[in-house]
């Protein structure tokens, strides 16, 4: 059996990556390391909780000595790097905990599966695979689209926590030869994404009938991308990508943040019925925006579509109609 190790695989991709790939690989035993903070929640994985390719261990990443121990002991042949401080508001607040994480702790990861395959030539050839952000691209205007070739320009201290941890990376592949792929994506939606998110805490204040609180004048522009493609496009980049190369994940849905509340209300209206004088917009309440808030970001996916052949599954409207329905039933 192919061994793969998993970092953060309880938090939201990480799980429904696991699931993805346990079902798909049959033939694959699975490492799960994540520290379990807040963001964490073990109860997505109890589908494959008993099954005898799948274990789990409470690491920390940036504890090397546990890291090394998880890495000597399991010897994997494979990883898909997940586990980082993602939230902006929190890095505002506080940034220690996002250099730590995503800096240090990709650090960890990365020497210690550089020693341990290195010592064999058979192994050196074993895939680390950095799942990173388009966040570190920085802004733009309302025209334009973000590409492997986009110099980097991180506006917040998680993003610029995650730029370095890219260069890391990089500098593995370049120095040591390290067979590294990286993948930055888009905006992620679909089931097991934590409360403080945007989607979810539309429709978790909407359905307790609080005020769905939209930064600024919800002017600024994401790009929409089902976790599930997402999960997708990761086994193909593990699988298929070149070495050393870098993959942009879009979902190809640019959306401004006050025209997806609308939407998630709408489907609010049609899926529950029950908001204040009909509907749910009416909850909507404009906050302070937040600083350094960066106004765009679009993915331009064509390497990843012309050089592996991926494409999106899938409707966006059916995929977010799924991902609320979700919420509903979580928050009921």
């Amino acid at each position: 059996m192919l061994k793969i190790l998993v970092t953060g695989g309880a938090g939201f991709i990480g799980s429904n990556l696991l699931l993805f790939l346990h079902e798909k690989f049959p033939y694959y035993q699975f490492l799960n390391i994540d520290k379990l903070s807040y963001a964490s929640d073990l109860s997505y994985l109890d589908a494959i909780s008993d099954s005898d390719r799948y274990q789990f261990r409470k690491i920390d990443i940036t504890d090397r000595d546990k890291v090394k121990e998880s890495i000597r002991d399991f010897q994997p042949e494979g990883v898909f790097h997940l586990a980082a401080e993602s939230h902006v508001d929190n890095s505002i607040k506080g940034p220690e905990p996002f250099i730590l994480s995503n800096v240090v702790g990709t650090f960890n990861l990365l020497e210690e599966c550089r020693q341990l395959w290195q010592e064999d030539e058979q192994t050196w050839q074993n895939r680390f695979l950095h799942v990173s952000t388009d966040e570190v691209y920085g802004t733009l205007g309302d025209e334009g689209y973000f590409t492997e070739e986009t110099p980097y320009a991180p506006n917040s201290p998680y993003s610029a926590s995650k730029a370095g941890s890219d260069f890391i990376v990089r500098s593995y592949f370049h120095t040591y030869g390290m067979n590294v792929v990286t993948t930055n994506c888009s905006n992620n939606f679909g089931p097991h994404q934590h409360d403080e998110k945007l989607i979810p805490t539309v429709i978790r204040n909407a359905v307790k009938h609080n005020e769905i609180p939209v930064y600024g004048k919800g002017e600024n522009v994401r790009d929409w991308l089902y976790v599930e493609n997402h999960c997708d496009a990761l086994d193909l980049v593990f699988h298929e990508g070149r070495s050393g190369e870098t993959y942009n994940v879009g979902g190809d849905n640019e959306w401004q943040n006050l025209e997806l509340v609308h939407l998630i209300c709408d489907l609010l209206n049609e899926e529950v019925g029950d908001g204040p004088d009909g509907d749910y917009k009416n909850l909507i309440s404009f906050v302070t925006d937040r600083p350094g808030h960066d106004y765009r970001y679009a993915i331009d996916a064509s390497k990843i579509k012309s050089e592996l052949g991926w494409k999106q599954e899938g409707s966006f409207k059916e995929d977010l109609r799924s991902t609320v329905r979700w919420y509903i039933e979580r928050y009921s």
